[in-house]
């Protein structure tokens, strides 16, 4: 065990979660991940094969007493690769199973959960998110993120846990799935092998707050670190960007030829929302958090990762010619 103690973070194979994990170790502090499969990369720390949703919670609760933490870092729930009906069992299940299983473990850890902006629903064009806000999904898997924030509250609420929500905007920067807008691009891109590609996309037409997932990381540590308890604390950027400009800012990154073609029924639309934009002064208030990195920072990061994972390329490849493209 570290001087700092040991976080479990569970989902710790995932997208967010492997950002989590590697902020927490490189301030020294030792992590356990759990997730329901065994990775295929390498994971800092032990890891726990355990599927929240299907284990007995007195089994599940005895496992994790065994990791001995301080805190758990709940970044399961993901959207990526999910269907509105599979949202539920995604988004929901695991986070109130997880209450029932903190409830019995002999030292409950502090518990961070990490939540959506689009538990909020529908906000007004030119406004900023606001937690004492009602808020109205319109998605399946805003409907989800919420019902287990709410979940989370309560039980904190009733004094049987400490912890807070950590209120996420959207997320860019490496090792952004495929299914997200900037994998979907960055795979068109790459499959045209040189060739002026004509990159296929739902309308874009939202303006969205886009935060560095590696700053979310950041924010993650400063909750885990925090003695704030009973808050829902919203973390973005701060700014809202159009969606074409983070689908241009790609493409110039890239350095290859493309042309953008907007149609209905191109892609994967999990919400509606035309707008979001986060108030970011509680976060720096409560935690003493902002954003550091651009979001041309968050785009270059997730370019440089995307080629990488591409694996060797031959001499002919495009990319030989473009890497060093001016950014």
């Amino acid at each position: 065990m570290s001087a700092n103690g040991r976080v479990v973070v569970l989902g710790g194979t995932g997208f967010v979660g492997r950002h989590v994990c590697a902020a927490l170790e490189s301030r020294g502090t030792e992590v356990a991940v759990v997730a329901r499969r065994p990775p295929d990369h390498e994971v800092v720390g032990p890891f726990l094969a355990l599927d929240l949703a299907r284990r007995p919670a007195r089994e599940s609760a005895e496992r994790l007493d065994a990791l001995a933490p301080f805190a758990v870092v709940n970044s399961t729930g993901s959207i990526w690769g999910n269907t509105d009906a599979q949202m539920w069992e995604a988004a929901a299940a695991p986070t109130l199973r997880l209450l029932d299983i903190l409830a019995l473990m002999e030292t409950r850890p502090r518990l961070v959960h990490l939540g959506s902006v689009l538990e909020y629903g529908r906000m007004r064009v030119g406004t900023a998110s606001d937690v004492a806000a009602p808020a109205h999904p319109t998605s399946a898997y805003g409907r989800a993120k919420l019902a287990a924030t709410r979940a989370v509250l309560e039980r904190i609420g009733a004094g049987e846990l400490e912890g807070m929500v950590l209120r996420i905007a959207n997320l860019a920067g490496p090792r952004s799935p495929d299914v997200s807008l900037l994998g979907r691009v960055a795979g068109q891109l790459w499959a045209a092998a040189g060739r002026p590609a004509a990159v296929e996309l739902d309308p874009l037409l939202a303006h969205r707050d886009y935060v560095d997932v590696r700053d979310v990381a950041d924010a993650v540590v400063a909750a885990v670190d925090s003695k704030v308890s009973g808050e829902i604390v919203d973390i973005g950027s701060g700014q809202s960007t159009s969606v074409r400009t983070l689908v241009d800012m790609l493409i110039e990154r890239s350095g290859l030829p493309a042309s953008v073609r907007e149609r209905s029924d191109a892609g994967i639309q999990h919400s509606t929302e035309e707008w979001s934009l986060v108030n970011t002064a509680p976060a720096e208030h409560l935690l003493g958090w902002r954003s550091r990195r651009s979001l041309a920072e968050a785009v270059d990061g997730f370019w440089l990762e995307f080629v990488e994972r591409q694996g060797p390329r031959d001499e002919h490849h495009p990319l030989n010619e473009t890497e060093n493209h001016p950014r």
